[in-house]
């Protein structure tokens, strides 16, 4: 069949398989030119289908030759309908790592229930017997509580009152301004449930109370913090209250695993696209922006530059885990730099249609968002027929 990119509201409802395969590949030849990770071996991914879940799978693996499972709820491929694009990647990469005679193994399944945190911990005794690294990187719009069976979603809103600012429609490379409703107290509490670290908690109890958390077993959480131009609707807004709730979930856990000479924390990573960034107001003009900045400076990173770098020298490096007095891993210290940052503010309230491809890296947003779902790689005949099913 023929697959072409279908793109509604910000969200691309294709995945090419080729491209996709395209990606991992590429992804997988940077960690080998940049070198081992002296790291440990086993190695336990939640959510390591697509972005920095499947960069930091990527790393492990190809640079500090663990094995890895993983686990993600992927939509499956019919003869008629391509797969999400976690899916195409889960399976080249399965591949890809057995071929170098590295254990691999991805589970399509719910993360938040219970019944899967019982397959998982089976798995793990099955093929390592206990985990070194937890990886904690799920994203969702909603999460079936598995205690009460109630459904949480999330929303990407404000608090307090009304937001207006400048966005932009990467698509039609168009700058308007949007303005969005502040949330409802039940929106943000919904919001922390889904995306908070309240299964966090549940899968690193689980883990413990089986026995398959190694001595010494790090975990590790994703989050973003940001400059002030985002606050309003990412920091300060319903998903920086569950990042917020993330970080505090990071201290509990950091005392929990004491017990067995552990850590848990979270790392602070730079703004990049991905599957939900693209669709955050005001985020794709912020990194479209950022990008253009960083690149001129020659110190931008995709997100397999960033992991790799995490794990490198930010976890596994010569001095162990490296964390601020709030016990965060930062990544996104060469965004925040006062210099980039100065630029940024120096740019933000001169963009508008007329000079948002010199002022912005709107084309590279583009492409990337493209690329994470497998389309515009020059290498890829888009015009031929595909098997879906890869």
């Amino acid at each position: 069949m023929l697959i072409e990119p279908k793109i509604i509201g910000g969200v691309c409802l294709s995945a090419h398989p080729l491209g996709l395969k395209k990606a991992l590949e590429q992804q997988i030849e940077y960690v080998k030119e940049a070198g081992e990770i002296t790291m440990p071996k086993r190695v336990l991914v939640l959510g390591g289908s697509t972005g920095y879940g499947l960069a930091t799978r990527i790393s492990s693996a190809f640079g500090g030759c663990a094995g890895t499972i993983n686990i993600s709820l992927e939509r499956v491929p019919t003869e008629k309908k391509p797969a999400s694009p976690g899916w195409y990647s889960n399976m080249y990469f399965d591949e890809a790592a057995k071929k170098e005679g590295l254990i691999a193994e991805s589970l399509n399944a719910d993360a938040f229930a219970h019944e899967t945190r019982l397959t998982v911990i089976d798995k793990i005794r099955e093929l390592f017997g206990q985990v070194d690294l937890v990886v904690y990187s799920l994203a969702s719009p909603a999460r079936k509580d598995p205690n009460s069976n109630e459904i949480y979603k999330s929303v990407l809103k404000p608090l307090g009152k009304t937001y207006t600012a400048k966005s932009v429609d990467f698509i039609r490379k168009t700058v308007a301004e949007v303005s969005i409703e502040a949330a409802t107290e039940e929106e943000e509490l919904n919001t922390v449930k889904v995306m908070g670290g309240g299964d966090w908690m549940l899968w690193i109890n689980a883990l413990l109370e089986a026995n398959v958390l190694a001595e010494g077993a790090k975990s590790i959480a994703y989050s973003y913090i940001g400059p002030e131009i985002t606050y309003a609707i990412y920091r300060s807004g319903t998903i920086g209250s569950a990042k917020e709730n993330l970080e505090k979930t990071a201290g509990a856990l950091d005392s929990m695993l004491k017990s067995i000479g552990g850590e848990a924390f979270v790392s602070v990573n730079k703004a990049l696209v991905t599957r939900a960034s693209s669709v955050i107001p005001v985020v794709p003009l912020y990194i479209s922006l950022l990008y253009k900045i960083m690149k001129e400076k020659g110190i931008h990173e995709g997100c397999i530059e960033q992991m790799y770098r995490m794990l490198r020298t930010k976890i596994y490096g010569p001095n162990g885990t490296l964390r601020d007095e709030n016990g965060l891993v930062h990544m996104d210290d060469w965004e925040m730099r006062k210099d980039v940052q100065d630029l940024i503010g120096a740019r933000w309230d001169k963009i508008n249609n007329e000079n948002l491809e010199s002022l912005t890296d709107i084309k590279g947003f583009r492409e990337d968002f493209m690329r994470l779902h497998g389309f515009d790689w020059p290498s890829v005949d888009y015009g031929a027929d595909v098997n879906p099913m890869g």
